[in-house]
């Protein structure tokens, strides 16, 4: 999920075959969901339909919706029972359908982040609530910092644009709920150092997620600012058993 100027470069097989923690990790946040059986929830940047899934199995009615294409084709693919929709987390078309929005991981893609919330509050009845995990404040700044430095000794400058995420502190996004019509119940900021697949696991992880921030380069050129990347950062994120990302991670709750 992401705003329209965030190209849709999601590769869906990458995604599930050396990304899996996305999901795997998501398990915690739905625990805090708690979802009943009979509820409808809307899972919003279901990538490939885990968690989707996991709560089809508790019962509920899911949608999942994803701006990704590919992904939701893949979704649709593994779990033909659920209804996946293409979407727009900045501009929701429901009214009032749903007992609950779930999304993990997606909303630090989602710019501006004032039109989600208020889709999300308008998407919802009630007393529904909002339950959310994505990145926060200070998220994956090892890496990103270490991008901008080799990107400035190439002799390109990273235009503020070009940085495809939004990480917020929990005063800012829970003030943004608040505006938005919320009541927050609950916020929590919290590490969360998240280990990449194999050795090539910081590269694929920069293609993966960072290719935004180095899509104005030649292949050539993005290959060895990613080599100098791996390089500078070797002692500092790599571990007898692999690389290990800088993740920091919000969690909210909020009620209609």
């Amino acid at each position: 999920m992401g705003d329209s100027q965030v190209k849709n470069v999601w590769n869906a097989d990458l995604y599930d075959e050396k990304h899996s923690f996305v999901s795997a990790f998501g398990r915690g946040i739905v625990e805090i969901l708690d979802a009943q059986e009979g509820e409808r929830i809307l899972d919003l940047g279901c990538g490939t339909g885990e968690l989707a899934n996991q709560l089809h199995q508790t019962g509920v009615h899911i949608v999942g919706m994803d701006k990704s294409g590919e992904m939701v084709a893949k979704a649709q693919a593994k779990y033909p029972y659920i209804s996946f929709q293409t979407g727009d987390a900045a501009a929701l078309p429901f009214q009032e359908e749903f007992d609950a929005v779930f999304s993990n991981a997606t909303l630090h893609w989602v710019k501006p982040p004032k039109q989600a919330l208020q889709g999300i509050y308008r998407s919802l009845r009630h007393g529904g609530r909002f339950v959310a995990e994505f990145g926060g404040k200070g998220n994956v700044q090892i890496i990103t910092d270490e991008m901008v430095r080799q990107l400035e000794a190439a002799g390109t400058a990273l235009e503020k644009e070009q940085f495809p995420w939004y990480f917020p502190s929990i005063g800012e996004y829970t003030a943004l709920m608040e505006e938005a019509g919320f009541q927050v119940v609950f916020a929590q900021h919290f590490d969360r150092p998240t280990p990449l697949d194999g050795e090539e696991g910081l590269c694929n992880w920069i293609h993966m997620f960072a290719g935004g921030m180095l899509e104005h380069l030649n292949p050539e050129a993005k290959e060895q600012v990613i080599a100098k990347v791996e390089e500078q950062l070797k002692s500092v994120l790599f571990t007898k058993d692999g690389w290990v990302a800088d993740y920091k991670r919000i969690r909210v709750v909020g009620i209609k």
